[in-house]
């Protein structure tokens, strides 16, 4: 046994565990004949730093792995991290930029040459602080998006996918950085609110007859306009449609065509159609006929007016900016006497999230992936149940993205990144192939070939990860034993991004799900419920929590308030609430220590024939029953509620005080014992502290890393329940009524019994010493000055004596009844006001609510005081 120190520090004891359990392989004990479990962690970007999101995701993790560990299961947790192609690229950049450098001083093999020194030097921060919440991952086997046998991997599906006719190049519509001068995904769009305008403009008729007005936030784009659409069932157009309109600026000639997109409500119920340059307007175009490879461009990579294929647009206009372009053009209407109206307007405008650029809709040929087909067999996985989604109902969200999903873009110009395993002739034509000699093999000799100078979407590659990161496409034993993965811990966020994507590409290529069990969080917020934002200034450092708190009561904060299908108000007090529980434990085990209890030599319970023994073994079997269903059912709050409360309540509140001065052999085994199975189920939330208590408590064979879950062989014992029970109700009772009664803590009252059944009088005497020392209280024959206080059948009389004044206590309560009531009563009205009710703001009427039932209760608290009185 080791003294444990008198104050619990956090700093002293999570480095060295850590270092201890990572050098000796405890995080991926060698166990091939027993039963896999298996978790993959969502790759953090190599250039990222840990966020709030990143601890609850991998806390949730670390106590799945961590608890199947505990049960002897061959545990492994797959860790990487993702290369994120524009977010390293960029860093790189910046750091060239520096040296007044910029990436196309370089060649491309230079330049990549670059990111790796620079991933050598400084990328993958985020693992070191991931050790630090002490996330137990296969750390010896780490992967990386980019390295050799996963980027095999990355390159045989592409070629594969490509050869089944689901992959292929297409000319669409995309998100455009201007700044980055990339296509982005839609995760990487912010949309921001931002102060616009409302251009109403003339379109003439061709034949002079008249006009049709348009509305548009983005007029510059009309040098672009194909068509203007109305709604075929609006009476106001039916003699226009088929007829053609004179754009001016360009006077090219455009048709009126009946669409659905069209809405006779909104404006004039004319819309005008770019499909070059909007998402609406390019499946409008589609419907009209409008060929992609026919649809009008205006813009140039960098977001400058070109010229279009029709070649109408003035040059005056050509090479401009977007803001330039905008105002030149309504300047020129304006002057033409064709704009009609303007009005300001809050327009939703996207922005690339690493630029900070206005994101263009730009028409350009890239590689898209036939989701569609992909996604039949992932629907069925979860319609089926081989998918179990938690909670369900994000199922409904699922069904309804997979369900209408559009063809997936994965091709981005950039040079960070798998470049995409496709070559070209100087004729268009394209070979699609694993290797340079594999492709000229298909392009026959002679061929000069040019291989396509973009890389892959870093979620395609990320797609793979489930089996990817197990070697596939080799047959290795890992993918044998641990494909499928046994749950995918993830936030709802990138249900879409990722998630569905791996389960897409897991079915096709592997012939199963990815994972049996999609757990989806939600996010962590400000204590407020505001989402947190650097502008804000509401973000909250988890490394610094942990600075201030520990690891263990940040990953005990996280899993108490991650509760199925809600977000997680994070506030810095429930931190340090949780630090005081590891503080409390501590204590505890010196109390042990003290008292000569020290580690359990047994994984059963031990004999015992007290009736406090008897029960907190009980006890233990319910909080370990309790907490096994919960971990089953994936109910975090749940697990961490059971946890808690045994040891914080029933272990250290209660046996421990009701055993003080019982020092008898048995005690010892059995307080051991328990302490012992707290320290095991704590251990997949609170990994340091009860690692440091279970070698402090005695020699261990082995870590508690490596320990046993928890088998007591024991039952509950209803008698030794009932009996402990009826004595820590009567020590409560007692205790809340010299609290109510402003009785001095140090008094010693006396009290007499009536009623009382003939096992209540033997469990009296039975427990006089723990009733004396807990409630202050003895039993006498006679008593006057009376409280009173009933528990089961019998009544107990408090003999209150010199303690206090009766009547000045009586008056007191009286008083303080009447002012909460007053309180009471008007929370009561305004909340009986429907003007309030529905005219302030929720947060106030919800604040009214609870104010009002705590007046209520403490009226009730108050009220019971003075009946016990008399």
């Amino acid at each position: 046994m080791t003294e444990l120190a008198k104050t619990f520090d956090p700093s002293a004891i999570e480095s060295r565990w850590y270092g201890h359990w990572e050098s000796t392989g405890a995080f991926r004990p060698s166990r091939p004949d027993s039963e896999p479990f298996t978790i993959v962690m969502p790759p953090p970007n190599v250039t990222g730093s840990l966020h709030i999101g990143h601890a609850l995701d991998n806390t949730l993790q670390d106590i799945l792995i961590r608890h199947a560990r505990l049960q002897g299961k061959d545990a492994l947790w797959v860790c990487g991290t993702d290369h994120a192609g524009i977010a390293t690229q960029m860093v790189v950049e910046r750091q060239l930029n520096e040296h007044q450098q910029k990436r196309t001083d370089f060649t491309r093999e230079d330049f990549i040459a670059k990111v790796w020194e620079w991933k050598a030097e400084s990328g993958g921060a985020i693992t070191g602080q991931l050790r630090r919440l002490g996330a137990s991952c296969d750390w010896a086997n780490e992967r990386f998006t980019m390295d050799e046998g996963f980027s095999k991997a990355v390159i045989k599906v592409f070629v594969e996918l490509y050869n089944e006719g689901l992959l292929y190049r297409d000319k669409r519509l995309v998100n455009w950085d201007p700044g980055l001068k990339t296509a982005i995904s839609d995760l990487e769009v912010e949309t921001v609110e931002v102060n616009g305008k409302f251009w109403h403009l003339k379109y003439p008729l061709e034949d002079g007859s008249g006009h049709i007005s348009v509305a548009t936030t983005r007029p510059e784009t009309m040098l672009a306009d194909m068509a203007v659409a109305v709604n075929g069932d609006d009476p106001r157009y039916r003699a226009v449609i088929g007829r053609n309109v004179r754009l001016p600026i360009t006077g090219r000639l455009i048709p009126v065509i009946a669409d659905e997109h069209a809405d006779p409500e909104l404006g004039s119920g004319a819309v005008k159609i770019t499909p070059g340059h909007d998402f609406n307007d390019f499946e409008v175009g589609k419907r009209a006929g409008f060929k992609p490879a026919d649809m009008l461009n205006m813009l140039d990579a960098e977001a400058r007016v070109v010229q279009t294929a029709d070649g109408l647009i003035p040059a005056e206009l050509l090479g401009l900016a977007v803001t330039e372009a905008r105002n030149r053009v309504v300047a020129l209407i304006d002057a033409a006497g064709l704009l009609e109206k303007v009005e300001d307007r809050v327009i939703q405008t996207p922005f690339g999230d690493r630029s900070g650029v206005v994101i263009e809709p730009w028409l350009t040929d890239q590689w898209y992936v036939d989701a569609k087909t992909l996604a039949q067999p992932a629907i069925e996985a979860v319609r089926s149940g081989a998918i179990k989604v938690v909670p369900q109902t994000w199922e409904k969200t699922y069904f309804n993205w997979m369900e209408n999903i559009q063809p997936w873009c994965v091709s981005r110009q950039l040079w960070w990144g798998h470049q995409i395993p496709a070559w070209f002739a100087d004729d268009g034509s394209v070979f699609v192939a694993e290797t340079e000699a594999e492709a000229q093999a298909l392009a026959g000799a002679g061929v000069t070939l040019t291989r396509d100078p973009d890389v892959l979407d870093t979620w395609f590659s990320s797609a793979l990860w489930p089996f990817g990161t197990l070697g596939w496409p080799e047959e290795t034993l890992a993918l044998q034993r641990h494909y499928p993965n046994d749950v995918l811990i993830s936030g709802f966020d990138i249900l879409f991004f990722w998630d569905a994507r791996m389960a897409m590409q897991g079915l096709h290529f592997m012939k199963d799900v990815p994972w049996k069990t999609l757990y989806l969080h939600g996010l962590v917020r400000a204590a407020d419920g505001s989402k947190m934002s650097k502008s804000k200034g509401n973000t909250v450092d988890p490394l610094g929590l942990i600075d201030q708190f520990g690891a263990d009561a940040l990953r005990f904060t996280l899993t108490a308030m991650e509760s199925q299908g809600r977000d997680i108000k994070l506030d810095e007090k429930r931190v340090e609430g949780y630090r005081n529980f590891a503080t409390k434990l501590w204590n505890a085990a010196r109390f042990c220590q003290s008292n000569g209890i020290g580690a359990s030599g047994t994984l059963a319970a031990p004999e015992a024939a007290l009736a406090v023994n008897r029960w907190i073994i009980g006890e233990t079997v319910e909080t370990l029953a309790k907490l096994d269903k919960a971990i089953a059912d994936l109910r975090y709050d749940a697990m961490a509620d059971a946890i808690y409360h045994f040891a914080w309540g029933t272990f250290c509140d209660w046996y421990l005080e009701l055993i003080k001065g019982e020092a008898s052999e048995e005690t010892r085994a059995v307080a051991g014992w328990v302490l012992d199975q707290i320290l095991v189920m704590l251990h997949p939330f609170m990994p340091f502290i009860t690692e440091e208590l279970w070698h402090a408590m005695g020699d261990r064979p082995y870590d508690l890393i490596h320990a046993k879950w928890p088998v007591p062989g024991a039952e509950v014992d209803s008698l030794a329940n009932a009996e402990i029970d009826w004595l820590i109700k009567l020590v409560s009772e007692v205790r809340t009524a010299r609290t109510e009664l402003n009785v001095p803590p140090g008094a010693r009252l006396s009290f007499a019994v009536k009623g009382a059944n003939a096992l209540t009088c033997a469990r009296l005497v039975t427990h006089s010493g723990a009733i004396g020392r807990l409630a202050r209280i003895s039993q006498s024959v006679a008593i006057g000055g009376e409280a009173q206080i009933v528990v089961d059948e019998a009544t107990y009389v408090l003999a209150l004596g010199d303690a206090i004044d009766l009547d000045a206590e009586r008056a007191r309560l009286a008083k303080a009844i009447e002012a909460i009531a007053k309180e009471r009563d008007g929370l009561a009205a305004r909340l009986n006001n429907p003007a309030f009710v529905e005219k302030a703001k929720p947060e106030a009427v919800e604040k009214a609510r609870a104010d009002h039932a705590e007046k209520v209760a403490e009226a009730e608290r108050l009220e019971a005081a003075l009946a016990r009185l008399g």
